[in-house]
């Protein structure tokens, strides 16, 4: 922990800090220095993400600065492209680091190039490889509550950085200055061409690319009505012109929540996961009895789907999605005789265990990777460096992400919404509904049960109690959970799993059941994943809630 007074003496002190921003600090009270200053905000594979405010653990314009400077070091010290792609979402924000970002990096002579308004984070990771840059850089804190931002860094490849690189990148951001003045502006920057708009054919070729995953264009004929939600984010333009060149017309926008907007009004967590962020979509699903409700993520690299169901809809898991796209994409390129010899489908640690099923039954290699989508892009890679590229299936995430091709090397809700879409069509063909076709599968495989449980620890003090709780857990290891056996613990800090080091946790139950434990890397909160199966939802269901009784009991005492 940081010495609070000595590092608020340095903002105080810096001939770059506005006096705006020290009367700011000034203003603080003794609980909001310790939790401003009490570290400098991580960077890590996940780049920065922070609450917006002041000091070093705030997202803010002298932060940003630090961080870019010493990407740009770091870009500056290896045979890279000295090109850096950026875009940002509709975060609070959002422009001014972007801009500060790319005139950052100008100063050191790296061209920075920008989307010249907010585009999905799918289309940086897209633009990356497309305009031949070395790095990339995305302004967004994802699905976080409004008071957060974030910086996201990109490789080469178009994923988001790894975790050598990011050692690399904060060495390089620890050695630049902590404020870093800026002789340019932005605009001398722009007239000397070393900040740019990014083409607009771009972000064609993105769309081109997206739409190029297409498995059964034929069913473009096939009428489809939706209600949308951007979720006050950047899908609105990609999703809507995928949509139209897909043939589905009939598309209601949910009206409060159609326009960039970082304050998220009507949608206090934006969300796509939770009930709550969908409640004006699922009221609008009432008065225009859609066949499906789509909403992405403010970024839209996540989207969440719901089906109307008599007067009510029925919200689709992340893991049901994934499983039932996995299921289709198979089928579909097995009937179509486009399945690649040894197909790969990637998904991680905490997704379902169904996946297993699935694969097993359509002969598909099926990898599993730490939580974080980056790490599913970066086996497309290693399949691309051994030239298999083609044999690469699909990816999914529990939490709502998904990815079809290799035009992008993270998750892609206009690709996902593409896919869902057209397996709505050819489920609605036969005469069933998504819901009614995942029934189907559960019928096969039996029913498989995923639930997170989300508990939230703010601030220095929930830092430490985080901590406190995950060494708990080593040190003194539950021998029973809910009245279950605990027959295997696996640490991925300390075993040799065959992936990275990570702070993850899993609890195998006697039974089959599971629990894995872990603290978010974007967010103050310790997330715990249950994993249960039977033969129908109710006992699936059951052995779920006592799952989560103990839980509760273990992280709220």
């Amino acid at each position: 922990m940081q010495d609070i007074n000595a590092r608020k003496f340095l903002w105080l002190t810096s001939d770059v800090v506005t006096d705006e921003d020290k009367n700011t600090i000034i203003d603080m009270d003794e609980t909001q220095l310790a939790d401003c200053f009490y570290r400098q905000l991580a960077f890590g594979t996940g780049g920065l993400r922070g609450e917006i405010g002041m000091g070093d653990d705030r997202m803010n314009l002298y932060t940003v600065r630090h961080a870019t400077r010493g990407l740009a070091d770091y870009l500056l010290s290896t045979p890279l492209p000295r090109k850096v792609a950026i875009a940002h979402d509709s975060r609070i924000m959002s422009q001014e680091f972007a801009e500060a970002a790319a005139l950052v990096l100008a100063e050191q002579g790296i061209t920075a190039l920008m989307y010249p308004r907010l585009e999905p984070t799918p289309a940086l990771s897209f633009a990356v490889r497309d305009q031949g840059c070395g790095a990339g850089i995305c302004i967004t804190a994802s699905h976080n509550p409004a008071k957060y931002n974030g910086y996201k860094v990109y490789g080469a490849d178009g994923c988001q950085i790894t975790t050598e690189a990011a050692n690399a990148i904060q060495q390089c951001i620890a050695a630049a200055p902590l404020f870093v003045k800026s002789t340019l502006t932005f605009e001398d920057a722009k007239a000397q061409g070393l900040i740019r708009d990014l083409p607009e054919d771009a972000l064609d070729r993105f769309l081109q690319a997206v739409e190029g995953e297409q498995l059964r264009p034929e069913l473009n004929q096939v009428p489809l009505k939706v209600v949308y939600t951007p979720l006050n984010g950047t899908g609105l333009e990609c999703v809507t012109r995928m949509l139209r060149d897909c043939g589905i017309t009939d598309v209601h926008v949910v009206a409060e929540q159609e326009h960039p907007d970082g304050h998220f009004p009507t949608c206090p967590y934006p969300n796509p996961e939770i009930r709550e962020a969908l409640a004006l979509g699922i009221r609008d699903c009432k008065a225009y009895q859609p066949d499906l409700l789509l909403a992405t993520d403010p970024d839209c690299d996540r989207v969440g789907i719901a089906v109307p169901v008599g007067d009510d809809v029925r919200l689709m898991t992340g893991n049901e999605v994934g499983i039932l796209l996995m299921d289709y994409i198979a089928k579909t390129r097995i009937e179509k005789g486009t399945m690649p010899l040894k197909p790969v489908v990637v998904t991680t640690i905490v997704s379902s265990a169904m996946a297993d099923k699935v694969a097993e039954h359509y002969g598909i290699e099926l990898r599993r990777t730490l939580t974080g989508f980056k790490f599913i892009g970066e086996q497309i890679g290693l399949l691309e460096k051994a030239g298999q590229k083609a044999r690469y299936l699909f990816g999914f995430e529990e939490s709502y992400g998904y990815l079809s091709g290799t035009h992008a090397r993270d998750k892609d809700a206009v690709n996902a919404s593409l896919l869902i879409c057209e397996m709505a069509r050819y489920y609605k063909q036969q005469g069933m509904t998504l819901p009614e076709a995942m029934d189907s599968l559960y019928q096969t495989y039996g029913y498989h049960f995923n639930s997170l449980h989300s508990y939230t620890f703010e601030g220095a003090k929930g830092m430490t109690v985080m901590g406190a709780k995950m060494a708990a857990l080593r040190t003194d290891s539950p021998k029973t959970i809910a009245g279950a056996a605990v027959t295997d613990v696996k640490d991925y800090l300390s075993q040799g799993t065959g992936l990275p080091a990570a702070d993850v946790l899993t609890f195998c139950l006697a039974g089959g059941d599971k629990v894995i434990i872990r603290p978010s890397g974007t967010e103050p909160k310790i997330k715990a994943y249950t994993f249960t199966k039977a033969q129908d939802e109710a006992a699936a269901k059951a052995q779920e809630a006592q799952l989560g009784e103990w839980l509760d009991a273990l992280m709220n005492g």
